[in-house]
Parts: structure tokens; C-alpha cells; sequence
């Protein structure tokens, strides 16, 4: 034992023997900063004294050599920049159970109710803050969620501290899809802070670490003191590395990774049979998730529909069966699958692990005898509820066979119905409008195609065709208004007529590495204002050719319109939350509330104001 500390400490006076230097350039997360003189000053002080005392400096190395395994892992499933790693030990110097002064809890230091929104379970049994597996992938997922509104990491990792909404208030230009970015000394606090940490620690947490950490993955209840005893470690010492189990008992309500700790190399640990066991390797290297990947007992999918990983059901099987055998957490899978734990799961039907898009993977799906809108969701990995909004339907009383249903917009409000195969027509909307036509032109003017009966996975501009009588040689053509679309009327042969409507100027069509934040700067309009105005979700994303709306066509009507109202806060509600629900933006919120900062209180009163 004395030998063993003796060497502890010689290793720490090693590592900090030698300040690391704040260079003129840096990379993270793909970008290269220049830092200028100015801020290169104020991050060195911070460098020096986070390496001032070796033993201070080499105790938070060891816990980056046992924990950071863990958290690369995570973060290349979740595609977070490896870079964030060094975000834990600004949070919370990687003590599990640390808490902050505005009750922030945990590794990444999130308060109860941003937890719960993440979803992370808080409660007497279990605080998943404190669980290093469980909080990084919420953390990760918050960090992706901030940098969907700027395509940026760097206001990412600012929005970490303080929320999309303060980012927007405070920076006029974020420059999504930057690569290059100049540090100053009037670059937010957080961000410098977070430099030094990692001028500070990236040299010295290569190579493996004293203790190692295997995590056993289980949803069956059991307490802490059988685990030890199945896999052969102390119970004190797994009882340390595994606060977030508060009582010592593990739940069976979802799966959950428990942490064994061990002492040089993991070869000896017997994980049960039952058990998922993924074992960290001993180098922070690319080749530690690989190999933890490899030794996982999961199927992996087979294929992927709309991007989403798939697993196909085999005969008999059960909800939570089918899940554990993916493994993924049972209360997700029915989520995204749209299924309770008593439903039936049909034989060779794929399952999805992952959430379902807003848009199909195809334009249009033709009904069959046998379809039903939760197959119909299934197959093209489509929210359900998206499904019955852009159709306008709620039952599958209202399905037929032969109906073309609508996966990426909504169909027009011209019918009630969905649009049968044989009334769609593909239009060339390369020609112009031809005011007058005659019948050697007609044919030149317009070609109309009947789509095939296998509908084309682009999506096209389409419209139902009727035929009129015509009087005499001139089509009559009666032209419904559809901004940005080709609208034509079939006449008796040879006169065929069509319109160009211009597009509009009160929408834009999403281009290819546009970002909302990008587009609310080119037309002058709040982030929060096209996300309300668009219903959009956060986590689905923009995607090219996505028609966005730049003024809000749905305003309140004037008798509808109050003064003000109040809104108590709940424990799970966040200004972001808030504001969604009400939609109203969150620098409207803060106006109207008088809010320095945003943070909130529970039984707290706000004020929302109509516009």
C-alpha cells in the first residue's frame, strides 16, 4: 500500500511539473480558434491555476482516465465532438454527487427539472445526475439541441451555461457552420474557462488510468450488494462509484448501467449471463468504443428506415423481450414505436429505435387493402400523429384502398379527401404561362404526365385534374391560388393551359447547410418566432427544400385577445418550455418578468402578455 501511493503522488508531482502554454491557435471540434493576446492573458491565469497544486491537478487526471472512456463512447454514438469531454471537469471536476450553488446536481451539473426534461430520472430511488453513463447522454443531447439553432459549437458550448435564448439575446452574429473563430477578451466567460480546462488536462489524461470501469448493464431489480457479490468486487467501493442508486437497489423500470470499478486490468470480473457487460478499454483512444462495442451482447439492426436503426421482431416475442434483446430502454421503445407493453408484436415487422421523423422517407404512399396508419408510420419511419396532420384524418375508418396519402406536407385544403393515384398529375413547371394559346401551340406549351402506379419517391408538384367541357376552342381553366406551385386545368384536346404563380415572399425554402438561426438573420426575424410560427420540433431539425413561414398567418383574433394571463411554474417547466407553450419567444418572457437570469423557481408567477 505504501508503495502504491508513493508512486500516486510521484506521478502527480510528474504531471504538473511543466505549465502548459496557451498557443495562438487551437483546435476544437473542428474548428480552429485564433486566440489573441488579450484573452490568451486571461486563459493562462486560469491554465496556472488549475495546475498549480500537482496533487489537486493529478487527482481530477485520474478521474478523466477512469471516466473519459466512458464519456468518448457516448458521445461518438450521440455524434458529439469529443472535445465536451473536458466540459465535466469545468462543471464538476468528475465528483459524481457535486452540487452547485443554484442546486445544480451531478457529473454535467443539470438542475431536477432540466434532468427530468432530458430524460433523466429524478427521484428519491434514483438521481441519474449522478449516474456517468445516463448524464452524459443527456448531456450530449442538450449540447446537440443547443447547436440546432446555430450550427456552431462554439455558441453550443456558451448555450451550456446560458440557454440558446441568452446566446441569441447576447451574440448579434453566431456564423453557422464556422471554421475558424477568434478568441478575445470579449469572448463570453465560459467559453475561456472551458479553454483552460482543456489547455490544462489534454496532455496529461492520455494512457490508462489506475482504476478502470466496466459497466454492467440490467434491468432487473437488484441490490448493490448482490452485484458485488456476482462480480466479485467490494460492496463499499461499488456503492461509491454508483450513488445515483440512492437506497443501494437498482429498479427494473428501465435499463440501467451500473458501474464496477476495478484495479488494473478487467480480465477477472465474471459478469452474469443475463447481464449486458460493456468493457471500457484502458486508452482514451478511438479504439476503446470499438472494442466496447464488440464485446456487447445486443443484435445490432439489420437495416435502418428513414435514417432510424430498425430490429425486426421474431414470433412470440414481447414488447419489453423485443426491446431488452435491442437493447433499449423499454419506456423508449413503446414511445417510439407507438405501442403500450400489452400490445402484440407482429412477426418479422421492424421496430424502431429511435425516434420517428416529422417527414416520410417517400413523398407519397399508396393505400393497400391491409394498411393501416400505424403500419403506414412504421414503414417510413413518420410520426404518427404528423401522419393524421398532414392527411387531415384521425382513424383508419377513414383509410380506403387506392388513396395516396401525403408524408412530407400537408395535401392542399382543396379536397377532404386524399388524392387517388389516377388523379395526379406530374407537371413540367419549366414552361411559363401561355395567356393565349392555339392548337399548334398547345402541345409545345404544357406536357402532363399520369404518374406511374408505383408513386416516385421525389417529392413533385401535383394537383387533382377534372375535365370540363370546353367552349369552342378555348379551354376554360378555373385556377385554385397555391403560392410557389404550377396549377393546371385539363381541357378538350388541343388547348392545355398552365399558371406560374411567382414564389412567395413571405416563405423561404430551406437550402442546403441552412440553419434557423442562419435564416431568422437573413430576414430580420426572431429564432423562437419561426419555430412557433412553423410548429417546429427542435429535435427533428431543417431539411433542404422544407418550406419555412416568415410571418405568422394564423394571428389571434382581436375578441380573443386578453391583456395578460399567469402561468405558475411547475417543477419539470423551463423558460424554453414556457415559452413554447404559450408562443411567445423566451426574450418576451424575460422582458415581461423582469428576469436577469434563467433560472426558475417552483409556484413562481409569469406573466405572458398577448401580442
Amino acid at each position: 500500500m505504501r508503495i502504491f501511493f508513493a508512486l500516486f503522488f510521484a506521478t502527480a508531482y510528474t504531471v504538473a511539473a511543466q505549465t502548459p502554454q496557451v498557443p495562438h491557435k487551437m483546435q476544437f471540434a473542428g474548428m480552429t480558434l485564433t486566440i489573441r493576446d488579450d484573452a490568451r492573458r486571461e486563459i493562462q491565469k486560469d491554465v496556472n491555476a488549475l495546475t498549480q497544486s500537482p496533487r489537486h491537478h493529478n487527482i481530477k487526471v485520474e478521474r478523466a482516465k477512469t471516466y473519459f472512456p466512458i464519456i468518448e463512447k457516448v458521445f461518438e454514438e450521440e455524434r458529439v465532438p469529443d472535445d465536451f469531454k473536458y466540459l465535466v471537469l469545468q462543471e464538476s471536476a468528475l465528483i459524481a454527487d457535486a452540487v452547485s450553488t443554484s442546486n445544480a446536481v451531478g457529473f454535467w451539473q443539470f438542475k431536477d427539472f432540466t434532468a427530468v426534461e432530458m430524460g433523466l430520472r429524478v427521484d428519491k430511488v434514483v438521481d441519474e445526475r449522478l449516474n456517468i453513463v445516463s448524464s452524459t447522454r443527456a448531456a450530449a443531447r442538450y449540447i446537440k439541441k443547443n447547436n440546432f439553432y446555430f450550427n456552431n459549437w462554439v455558441y453550443a458550448l456558451q448555450a451550456y451555461q446560458m440557454g440558446a435564448g441568452g446566446v441569441m439575446k447576447s451574440v448579434r452574429e453566431t456564423q453557422a457552420g464556422l471554421k475558424h473563430l477568434e478568441i478575445t477578451s470579449h469572448t463570453y466567460w465560459y467559453v475561456k474557462k472551458f479553454l483552460a480546462h482543456k489547455i490544462a488536462f489534454e496532455q496529461d489524461v492520455k494512457g490508462a488510468g489506475l482504476i478502470q470501469v466496466l459497466t454492467y448493464q440490467t434491468k432487473s431489480k437488484k441490490h448493490l450488494s448482490e452485484i458485488a457479490k456476482e462480480v466479485d468486487v467490494n460492496e463499499d467501493q461499488l456503492k461509491e462509484y454508483n450513488k445515483w442508486a440512492k437506497n443501494g437497489t437498482i429498479p427494473d423500470d428501465r435499463m440501467y448501467a451500473v458501474m464496477i470499478p476495478v484495479v488494473g486490468e478487467a480480465g477477472s470480473i465474471k459478469i452474469p449471463d443475463e447481464a449486458v457487460a460493456t468493457t471500457v478499454a484502458q486508452s482514451t483512444t478511438a479504439a476503446a468504443p470499438r472494442a466496447a462495442r464488440a464485446s456487447q451482447k445486443v443484435s445490432a439492426p439489420i437495416e435502418k428506415i428513414n435514417g432510424i436503426a430498425v430490429v425486426k421482431a421474431k414470433a412470440g416475442e414481447k414488447p419489453a423481450e423485443l426491446a431488452s434483446r435491442a437493447g433499449a430502454d423499454l419506456s423508449d421503445f413503446l414511445k417510439w414505436n407507438d405501442i403500450s407493453i400489452s400490445d402484440r408484436i407482429e412477426t418479422d415487422q421492424y421496430y424502431l429505435l429511435g425516434k420517428k421523423r416529422a417527414r416520410g422517407i417517400e413523398s407519397y404512399h399508396k393505400v393497400a387493402h391491409d394498411d393501416n396508419l400505424w403500419k403506414i408510420s412504421q414503414r417510413y419511419g413518420l410520426q404518427l400523429k404528423k401522419l393524421k396532420k398532414y392527411n387531415r384524418i384521425s382513424s383508419d375508418r377513414e383509410l380506403t384502398p387506392g388513396l395516396v396519402l401525403w408524408l412530407n406536407a400537408r395535401k392542399p385544403a382543396y379536397s377532404d379527401e386524399a388524392v387517388p393515384a389516377e388523379d395526379i398529375v406530374q407537371v413540367d413547371n419549366t414552361q411559363p404561362f401561355a395567356w393565349a394559346l392555339n392548337p399548334g401551340q398547345a402541345e409545345a406549351a404544357l406536357i402532363t404526365t399520369p404518374l406511374p402506379e408505383e408513386l416516385p419517391k421525389k417529392e413533385e408538384t401535383t394537383l387533382p385534374v377534372q375535365a370540363e367541357q370546353p367552349d369552342s376552342t378555348q379551354a376554360e381553366a378555373s385556377i385554385a391560388k397555391k403560392t410557389g406551385e404550377v396549377i393546371t386545368q385539363d381541357a378538350v384536346e388541343p388547348a392545355t393551359i398552365s399558371v406560374v404563380v411567382p414564389e412567395r415572399r413571405d416563405e423561404h425554402v430551406v437550402l442546403a447547410g441552412e440553419t434557423l438561426y442562419g435564416i431568422a438573420n437573413k430576414h430580420k426575424v426572431g429564432v423562437m418566432d419561426l419555430v412557433r410560427w412553423n410548429h417546429l420540433n427542435l429535435s427533428d431539425g431543417i431539411k433542404p427544400g422544407q418550406v419555412i413561414k416568415l410571418v405568422d398567418d394564423q394571428p389571434l383574433a382581436a375578441e380573443k385577445k386578453v391583456a395578460s394571463i399567469e402561468h405558475e411554474v411547475k417543477s419539470t417547466d423551463t423558460l424554453y418550455s414556457v415559452a413554447r407553450k404559450y408562443n411567445v419567444t423566451i426574450q418576451e418572457l424575460m422582458e415581461w418578468n423582469d428576469k436577469k437570469d434563467f433560472n426558475l423557481s417552483v409556484g413562481e408567477k409569469l406573466t405572458i402578455r398577448s401580442k
